[in-house]
């Protein structure tokens, strides 16, 4: 019996010492925002920079699994509700994945509210790949560029059978985008229509950009290599950033940032809408 209790103490002060020791190198629990959405389901990637803590990786906390960035270097500044981020010039915010969403994407949406009053060619978010995988770097990205007068936005996608370019550009640009206020963008593809619609302030875009017979995304995981929030896929080196470089593939987005969201399904146009009208 003796021998029995020991083991059992044994036991128990290993169990305590065990969880003491976990996630270490996390920042101290705080309280962050959390959604509606629990996971397994179709919220994949949220989050809303709505923090106040003076820890930056807390204010960048995704809420669905809990995934601190391992870098957060950009401002906080007012949102389109409560708090969000200030893109600059070779800085973004860094996380190893964006939860299950490319083993899950079959059909997505991307949501986001953004701020821009200039015009700079520059990426909102960007899935970043191996070297080889593709010549841009990446395996998804939000292209902004054009003007403020004609806006351009281009969404592009690489998966394991091809690869798709989502543009709304000439008599199709998304007018009004760039006027220095918030406004609400989602991009939902539908792999049972192969079409992706573009949504502005709640209200869907008259173009469908089509991936023609190509069905559902087929992402590939293993090749992805992270998710950044404000920079496209490839990386500035040193001596370009110290010769002031400019690059289409690398450039950080200069606008504000709010409330990014990554869906493995195409939202209704009522959903997205509610997205707005609700500033989520």
């Amino acid at each position: 019996m003796k021998n029995k209790i020991l083991n059992i103490i044994s036991i128990c002060t290993f169990a305590l010492f065990a969880f003491s020791c976990q996630d270490l190198d996390r920042p101290e629990l705080e309280s962050f925002p959390k959604d509606a959405s629990q996971p397994g389901g179709p919220l994949k990637f949220y989050v809303a920079f709505d923090g106040t803590s003076t820890n930056p990786l807390m204010n960048a906390v995704d809420s669905i699994r809990a995934k601190f960035p391992s870098d957060n270097p950009l401002a906080s500044i007012d949102g389109a509700s409560a708090k969000a981020v200030q893109g600059a010039k070779y800085k973004y915010i860094k996380y190893t994945s964006a939860n299950d969403f490319a083993q899950t994407a079959g059909s997505f949406t991307v949501s986001v509210w953004t701020k821009k009053s200039e015009m700079k060619t520059d990426h909102i978010f960007s899935m970043p790949a191996v070297t080889d995988y593709h010549w841009s770097g990446g395996s998804m990205f939000l292209l902004t560029e054009g003007s403020v007068a004609t806006p351009i936005l281009k969404f592009f996608v690489k998966d394991k059978t091809g690869e798709k370019w989502f543009e709304w550009v000439g008599g199709n640009s998304p007018l009004g985008i760039y006027n220095g206020q918030w406004h609400h963008l989602a991009f939902v593809y539908d792999g049972t229509t192969s079409t992706m619609t573009l949504y502005v302030d709640g209200q869907p875009h008259a173009f469908k950009s089509e991936w023609t017979n190509h069905g559902n995304v087929v992402l590939e995981p293993a090749k992805i290599t992270g998710l950044k929030i404000g920079a496209g896929p490839q990386e500035f080196t040193a001596e370009q950033i110290a010769n002031n470089g400019d690059d289409w593939l690398k450039n950080s987005y200069t606008g504000g940032i709010d409330q990014f969201r990554m869906y493995s399904s195409a939202l209704s146009a009522a959903e997205v809408q509610a997205l707005f009208s609700k500033k989520k």
